[in-house]
């Protein structure tokens, strides 16, 4: 969109960062390296691009979103609270017995959720199904889809690139359809290079007729001249292509695999959000800086 408010984007996702270290915090569990590595992405998503409206989550002309690396759905919750879907307060509940924010997605139990997702793969199918469907019913909305390097290594993953460009030809092509790749080179516990190379991802990519962008994806201004050149785009999807780092943000987890399914203790957190928030402390850390050092204490 044209001249977005880059400084009030970055703001929001850096308190998300701090947000998404306090939810894994309290969880005891969780994903922190990719949901940090993905979170400027969503919210150029979320703030500055997608038509929603949170009291309204099923809203038939809603852009639709599908997060399908889902084991990174804190950045997505932190997101959904900040835009009113529910109230920030619940974020803590990440992980808990009955909660609507539970591990993954899962959109029986959280309105505003799009399509469980979780089982690695299965995302970008789901997309093209309800682009196809949005085109067939005449309807304006977008849909973006959002996935992780390693996921791509599914077999899925593949049928449905293949078919994207395709699928909907020759009224009904999917120019409504940009899939992101948040490319952070880790996966579950090793670098992607060293379990299963997935380069030359661009050129592999442009083989099955996708245009492809490649973006800094902790750039949110390019992040966004790349969405205003996807809806620009007639004639079949988008695919962008966003560099990223895993952990980015806390020193100590960027491009570390270990740091892909590990929660933060206390003190680990504290330090965390201490190098997110900056000096001097903004006024929105003090109270989580506060609420994680009382957490070491008992």
């Amino acid at each position: 969109m044209a001249n977005p408010d880059l400084a009030k984007l970055e703001s929001i996702a850096r308190e998300g960062r701090a947000q998404i270290i306090r939810m894994l915090t309290h969880a005891g569990s969780g994903h922190p390296g990719g949901s940090l590595s993905v979170i400027d992405i969503l919210t150029a998503l979320f703030f500055n691009r997608m038509r929603y409206d949170p009291k309204r989550p099923g809203w038939d002309d809603r852009d639709r979103f599908v997060l399908s690396k889902g084991h990174c759905v804190p950045a997505q919750y932190y997101c959904m609270a900040r835009a009113g879907y529910f109230p920030m307060d619940r974020l803590i509940t990440l992980r808990k017995l009955g909660s609507p924010l539970q591990g993954h997605p899962d959109r029986v139990m959280l309105p505003g959720i799009e399509a469980a997702t979780g089982s690695l793969g299965q995302g970008l199918s789901v997309a093209m199904g309800m682009a196809l469907g949005l085109k067939l019913g005449g309807r304006s909305a977008r849909v973006y889809c959002v996935m992780g390097d390693g996921e791509i290594q599914e077999g899925q993953v593949w049928e449905s690139l293949m078919s994207g460009p395709k699928l909907g030809a020759p009224d009904h092509h999917l120019d409504n359809l940009c899939v992101i790749l948040d490319y952070n080179g880790i996966q579950l516990d090793n670098f992607v290079k060293k379990i299963l190379d997935l380069e030359p991802v661009t050129e592999k990519l442009k083989a099955f007729g996708w245009p492809v962008l490649e973006v800094n994806g902790h750039d949110i201004a390019q992040v966004d001249k790349a969405l205003d050149q996807a809806e620009a785009t007639k004639g079949g999807p988008t695919f962008i292509v966003a560099h990223t780092i895993k952990g980015k943000g806390v020193s100590f987890m960027e491009n570390d695999p270990e740091w892909h399914g590990k929660s933060p203790k206390p003190e680990e957190a504290v330090r965390a959000i201490q190098a997110i928030a900056g000096s001097p402390v903004p006024g929105w850390a003090e109270p989580i800086l506060a609420e994680l050092s009382a957490l070491g204490k008992k």
